[in-house]
């Protein structure tokens, strides 16, 4: 698709955000409340980040597709926060200083960062994410909640992990949630179908939104005629009663706080963290958009600041982008930033005035889009093309999914940056330096910038030169030699000597700025 052809004014796409923008409030609704469960903080915190997240974040945002809120990745440094700081209100004030601290990292313009990520290192952690919410959801479609909605680490709070959470909830199925869950999981897949896709209902009413209400009534139905199926409070969503409303109990930072220098050592940590996981939700947004937009970057971290910096005042968590809510923005059908703005006011609204309407929604219900936005992440297509690359690319590829799934998703991030970075420094090696022969003439070629990091080629094509042998160095073509480089090609002219190699050097080898020629 081409930019050009398409009018990215937010009137002229309403018809494609509004849909869009319903799945995702769908989406967030549960990760919100089940973020803030596991962070052990009040679960309006939780939808308060949702709605900054989505109306604030989202008007100011650098992305067009990309939906932030409270993000799972967070949750330990939360955990570990409020024990230091010992309680919510000066985790406030560290969250409210995170903000300013984001925001001054856009002014410097950190959002280059987002630009050292490999593309097989986003695609498999894209993959990765899929993978994860289909096996994290599987118990949820069954019934079994024991783990909080939006988990993605290996080992969960309770000291399962994630398969052994999966095995378990075999033993514990509730019958009339998966009766739920399978019939929303099937007539999601049905409706997926182009045909019936086109059809204008679904703009007025998307799938995700007739499944949940498909899930309410079905309950209704356990409830008036199959008491043993019924979907227990416990099974549904878990909206404070009260919801947004003047009698909530906000958390606010009280000044005393910013006097804490353990505040601070917690809000760089926010800063950096936060900072980190939406550049990689931004490059990961913008290789899912059909429209292959660029986000700026720079902007990004502002608004993230900004929305930070007014969860911190309000009693929210602290929020990033996140990929699961991108995700199932992109994949439904959204066009500009009006998608997630709107989610963001379906959450306010929601939450304010119909609390006790949205504490019906079975969780399988949810379970059942989250498996199939798991399944689009993920589908087969994108490890065969991984794999058409070449190793270079499917072994960081598959590597990421590995990490992430086996641990965390920074730690799998990081896991996967290495070994890209190891196949980009393998590249390099054979890049800078070749080598020809034509019988006992060898000549040896130095592309470009050639470095410390291609020494160890460098030493393993000059080991390979038989004695007897005539050998050109030729610098013509490369515009900066390492005095690493240029110190080994002296000693190989040196030892050269006791196995009559004859050298001869082509071009200026002293090209390393400051070099001594002497």
């Amino acid at each position: 698709m081409e930019n050009e052809q398409v009018n990215f004014h937010p009137l002229k796409n309403f018809k494609y955000d509004v849909p869009s923008s319903i799945v995702v409030f769908f989406v967030a609704l549960p990760l919100c409340l089940g973020i803030a469960q596991a962070s052990e903080v009040p679960l309006i915190a939780g939808i308060v980040s949702g709605i900054v997240g989505g109306i604030i974040v989202g008007m100011f945002s650098g992305s067009a597709l990309s939906v932030s809120g409270p993000a799972a990745g967070l949750v330990a440094i939360v955990l570990s926060a409020l024990q230091t700081l010992g309680g919510f209100e000066p985790f406030l004030a560290a969250v409210l200083i995170a903000g300013i601290l984001q925001f001054i990292l856009g002014m410097l313009r950190a959002g280059v960062i987002g630009s050292f990520f490999p593309n097989s290192v986003i695609r498999g952690m894209l993959a990765a994410i899929g993978i994860i919410l289909i096996l994290k959801q599987i118990p949820h479609a069954f019934g079994y909640d024991k783990d909080y909605e939006g988990d993605e680490s290996f080992i969960t709070p309770t000291g399962e992990n994630t398969f052994s959470t999966i095995l378990h909830s075999f033993d514990e199925i509730s019958i009339g949630a998966t009766i739920i869950s399978l019939v929303s999981l099937a007539l999601l897949i049905l409706f997926e179908r182009p045909s019936i896709k086109k059809k204008k209902i679904f703009t007025v009413f998307p799938a995700p939104l007739m499944i949940v209400i498909l899930g309410v009534a079905i309950n209704y139905v356990y409830i008036k005629y199959f008491p043993s199926l019924v979907i227990e409070k416990d099974h549904l969503v878990n909206l404070p009663k009260e919801g947004l409303s003047l009698k909530a109990q906000f958390n606010v930072p009280l000044w005393e706080h910013f006097q804490n220098m353990q505040v601070y050592v917690v809000a760089v940590t926010i800063a950096l963290v936060a900072s980190l996981e939406t550049l990689l939700c931004i490059d990961a947004a913008d290789k899912l958009d059909p429209y292959k937009r660029a986000s700026s970057m720079n902007k990004e971290l502002k608004a993230q600041g900004l929305g930070n910096f007014i969860c911190g005042f309000l009693g929210g968590l602290p929020i990033t982008a996140v990929i699961v809510r991108s995700s199932a923005n992109i994949s439904s059908g959204a066009r500009t930033k009006t998608s997630a703005i709107l989610h963001g006011i379906f959450l306010l609204i929601c939450a304010t005035f119909i609390p006790h309407l949205l504490n019906k929604i079975p969780i399988a219900s949810l379970a059942a889009i989250l498996l199939l936005i798991g399944y689009k992440l993920t589908k087969p297509s994108l490890f065969v093309k991984a794999y058409s690359e070449g190793w270079s690319q499917i072994i960081p590829f598959v590597v990421t999914i590995l990490a992430i799934l086996f641990t965390d998703l920074l730690i799998g991030i990081g896991i996967g940056l290495v070994v890209g970075l190891l196949f980009v420094l393998r590249q390099n090696f054979h890049s800078r330096i070749s080598m020809t022969t034509d019988n006992d003439k060898v000549t040896i070629l130095l592309h470009h910038d050639v470095t410390f990091v291609n020494k160890i080629y460098l030493k393993d094509v000059l080991t390979k030169i038989p004695a007897n042998s005539s050998v050109t160095i030729d610098c013509e073509q490369a515009t900066f030699i390492d005095h690493d480089i240029i110190e080994t090609l002296q000693d190989f002219v040196e030892i050269a000597k006791f196995s009559n190699i004859k050298t001869k050097i082509n071009g200026d080898l002293y090209k390393g700025e400051g070099v001594n020629k002497a």
